[in-house]
């Protein structure tokens, strides 16, 4: 990583920080004692929304039976808890390497919050899948295919960052509102979405800035390999939902030809434009996709 230019600071960008940074400290809790572990979760219901269910929308959903999708609902979740994992692992690793370095002299005090914050979350979520799923699930990253600019470098963190986030608050906030669900999946995801609010405001913030700057820096055709390589970016991190070992935990025949059928099956579109719907427009609005084409990966 490199050393790079300020950052182009607006009034609104300071104004964000210091109102972001006052409700972090106003809305702090101890995670430690906020949750109440029961000792084991009922299996005889849904532990996700069906709507989110990686088979909603085909006939698999039909066909595999209420006790199956319940099994099933209960390894997407713990799925979808191990990405976060993952997921928050990977991004602390980059924020805490750019915390009061060059060119972020002035979000640096934000990121403390941000780095707390997500710590906390790794934590609770870590917590539910060796509880309730006695594992977590691996993760692979997705590399980049270049050796990127600084300016590039640092606009991608936190672009994919940001697309991280909504993509999981999009989970967040739908299963939060889940009377159907117990008491502990909704409080993990309600106050998962409280902060991850805050995170979201501020990062889409950091990415306008960081785009505007990089855009400054390199030429048209870098940009351009940059959309594209975000695009396989947001394929890559819907399709991680879909884990063979979570069909294969889940009691279903074949997982791996399941996963293969539901990643090529056109009826999951919908419903994974859905789950992105605010990412992707927030990145046609500011000019980081030229369109919402997303390649076939």
């Amino acid at each position: 990583m490199g050393v790079t230019a300020p950052l182009p600071v607006t009034d609104r960008f300071m104004e964000v920080l210091e109102r972001l940074s006052e409700r972090s400290v106003e809305d702090y809790y101890n995670p430690y004692q906020t949750f109440q572990w029961p000792e084991t979760l009922e299996e005889n219901r849904f532990w996700m929304t069906p709507e989110l269910l990686t088979v909603y929308g085909t006939e698999h959903y039909d066909t595999l039976g209420e006790e199956t999708l319940q099994r099933l609902s209960k390894w997407e979740s713990i799925n979808f808890y191990s990405l976060n994992v993952h997921g928050i692992r990977e991004l602390l690793i980059e924020v805490v390497g750019r915390i009061h370095m060059p060119g972020f002299e002035v979000p640096s005090d934000f990121f403390h919050h941000f780095i707390g914050e997500e710590n906390e979350h790794m934590w609770f979520f870590s917590e539910f899948c060796r509880r309730y799923g006695h594992k977590i699930y691996g993760s692979t990253a997705m590399r980049a295919d270049a050796a990127w600019e600084p300016e590039v470098e640092n606009f991608l963190v936190f672009t994919r960052i940001l697309f991280f986030e909504e993509l999981v608050d999009h989970y967040n906030s739908r299963m939060a509102k889940d009377d159907s669900l117990c008491h502990t999946i909704r409080e993990v995801n309600r106050i998962h979405h409280q902060d991850e609010s805050r995170h979201i405001a501020f990062g889409r913030e950091l990415v306008s800035l960081l785009h505007t700057r990089m855009c400054q820096a390199v030429g048209a055709e870098r940009v351009r390999e940059v959309e594209a390589y975000l695009k396989r970016y947001v394929v890559y991190s819907t399709n991680s939902l879909y884990n063979p070992h979570v069909y294969r935990d889940a009691g279903i025949p074949d997982p791996l030809a399941l996963r293969n059928s539901l990643v090529a099956d056109e009826r999951r579109r919908p419903h994974e434009r859905k789950a992105i719907r605010k990412p992707l427009a927030f990145f046609l609005k500011t000019g980081i996709f030229s369109d919402d084409t997303l390649p076939v990966v």
